[in-house]
Parts: C-alpha cells; structure tokens; sequence
C-alpha cells in the first residue's frame, strides 16, 4: 500500500534538474523504488546499498562484494529456519541478495517478533548479517552494502560540497555516520542529517540528526531546496 505523494515526485524532479545529485536510497530494490517514485532521473541505491541503479540505466549492480554470497540468505530460509516463518506469522519478501521478514499485522505481533530474533540468531551464526528496521528483520551477506556504502558510493568522484540526507530508520542512522566521517575529513565542508519522525521511528534518530521533522515537514524543506 505504500506509495509516494505526488507532491514529492514533482519536487524531485525539480531537485533532479537543479543539483549536482539526488538520490533515493532505499531498502527495496532499486527498480521498485524507482517505479514507486515515478522519477527517471535520480540515482537509486537499492537494497539498502547493495544495488544501484544510475540515471538511463535499466538494470541495477550489484555491489561486487557480494560475489559468490547473492543466494546466501535465501538459503538459510529454505531450511528449518522457513519452515516457522508461516505459523509465526512472519511474512517473507524476496529482494534477492536481502531477505525480509516482516511481521507488521501479525495477531500477535510480540511473538512474531520474538521469532525473528530467533531467525536472527541462526543467521547471524551462519554469517548472515541480521538489520533491523520497523517491524521488519533483514537478512543478508555480511559483505558489502549499506546504506553508508551507498552515499559514499553516490559521492564518489563528484565535485559536492556539502549534501543533506533524510531518513527514518535505523539504517539511515550509517548513512548520517558516513556523511559526517566525509565532512570530518574535508571532502564535504557542510552535511545535514534530517530525521524524519514518526510514532515508529528509533529513538536514536532524533539524537542524532542535526534537525527533525513530520513526513510534511520534509516535503516543505524540498520545496525550499527547489525554489
């Protein structure tokens, strides 16, 4: 059911003609946030980093850090640890190299979360990596990826100076981290980490972004930014 406000489309499309970079950095893959934004050219990292899609590009790639790890969470789920997933009411999503389980509407969503800390200890003991994000547990390759990766990786060779970045979940907290280690060691002079809150967000997020604001609130910054 999610979708993005046509309002932001626009905008970005704005920004996009405007700037030196926009991007959309993602937990879903790179082309389902590009269709859910509607918005050909910005630069889409996916899976949390481990893709990435550039403007005119159709299909994404893959973080070479993964080579030889791209079914490995899969994998797991395919053994004992798949086969609770239905009667803990955790639903699985497929986003190749990532799999999520999402518990989001369980009956009882306390076991269902107690579960997946279970699946994150197997995985984890296999050398799987396990993230959490609202309601949700990824597994995935310990090798390469993050969204840190993804905006060192989108920064690479641009001539930028300063950029601002807007999260809501516990893994854009390592994208705020990678921006402020960039502008520690002066390859950004200004980097603004935005929280966008929620009743869901981590607490941590406001404490560690340089300002906060509602969902509605980030969308009047872009138009500031457009203007």
């Amino acid at each position: 059911m999610a979708a993005v406000p046509e309002r932001a489309s626009r905008l970005l499309r704005q920004l996009a003609g405007r700037y030196a970079l926009v991007g959309c950095i993602s937990g879903r893959q790179a082309l389902e946030a590009r269709r859910l934004v509607g918005v050909a050219e910005l630069a889409y990292a996916g899976n949390h980093g481990l893709e990435v899609l550039l403007p005119g590009e159709d299909v994404p790639r893959l973080d070479p850090a993964l080579a030889g790890e791209e079914a490995s969470a899969a994998a797991l789920l395919s053994g004992p640890a798949g086969e609770r997933l239905e009667e803990g009411e955790l639903r699985q999503e497929d986003k190749g190299p990532i799999q999520a389980l999402h518990w989001r509407g369980a009956a009882d969503e306390v076991a269902a979360e107690a579960l997946a800390q279970e699946i994150a200890s197997e995985a984890e003991g296999a050398g799987l990596q396990a993230r959490w994000g609202r309601k949700v547990l990824e597994l995935r390759p310990a090798r390469g990826g993050g969204k840190e990766a993804a905006v060192g990786m989108l920064l690479d060779g641009r001539n930028i100076a300063a950029a601002t970045y807007a999260g809501d979940d516990r893994t854009d907290l390592d994208a705020f981290r990678r921006l402020r280690e960039l502008q520690r060691d002066g390859r950004l002079r200004a980097a603004v980490c935005v929280g966008v809150v929620s009743g869901e967000a981590p607490v941590e997020l406001a404490a560690e972004s340089d300002l906060t604001v509602d969902p509605d609130g980030w969308l009047n910054l872009l138009a500031e930014l457009a203007e």
